[in-house]
């Protein structure tokens, strides 16, 4: 890598709705929660680290920072320009709270990948992860007019950037692609791993 600062941001911010409001984050697998696994495995990659969350409160015990929504109503496009507004780092790592299989090796790829364009992400055969990502600051304004202009599909990102991919197949060289990418959007989700 050059001598490029990074940052890792975790989207802590969303309501979990189809969770019933519970907090994904705080979810225990494997004796450990989500958001702590998650931290601990961002420490080993970047240079800095800290959360978007709608309810900093919620994360004080993590003592780690924690910024709020900058642009209300926009999901996990607001968190990305939120993360990539809230440091100065020339590449920020953004990942969905919910995911609690990633590993050190896929975030280095990403942050590789990212060196020479806006970004990388991972795609498999559901499409672009946009939350398992690393943006670049040259990316901010374009995040920025896809919001303004209603395009608030994170996935669309690659429309407007130009984001470099990590394909399943480069994925399963750090594990099944399928286990690593693991979310957990229901309740269900979170019963199948007890």
């Amino acid at each position: 890598m050059t001598g490029q600062t990074t940052a890792g941001a975790i989207l802590a911010g969303g309501r979990a709705r189809r969770f019933g409001g519970r907090d994904k984050s705080r979810l225990v697998v494997q004796g450990q929660s989500i958001v702590a696994r998650q931290i601990e495995l961002l420490h080993t990659v970047v240079d800095e680290v800290f959360l978007i969350g709608h309810d900093p409160a919620r994360f004080a015990d993590l003592n780690l920072p924690v910024f709020a929504d900058r642009v209300e109503g926009a999901g996990a496009l607001g968190g990305i320009v939120t993360a990539l507004e809230s440091t100065q780092a020339d590449r920020v790592l953004v990942l969905a709270c919910d995911m609690p299989f990633l590993v050190a090796g896929l975030l280095d790829a990403l942050l590789t990948l990212s060196e020479s364009c806006d970004g990388a992400w991972v795609r498999t055969a559901r499409g672009p992860e946009p939350l398992v990502a690393c943006y670049r600051q040259s990316a901010r304004g374009r995040i920025h007019e896809a919001i303004a202009s209603g395009h608030l599909k994170a996935a669309e990102l690659g429309r407007r950037l130009h984001l470099r991919e990590l394909s399943e197949q480069e994925v399963s060289v750090f594990g099944p692609a399928d286990h690593l990418l693991t979310n957990l959007n229901t309740p269900g989700d979170y019963a199948r791993l007890q």
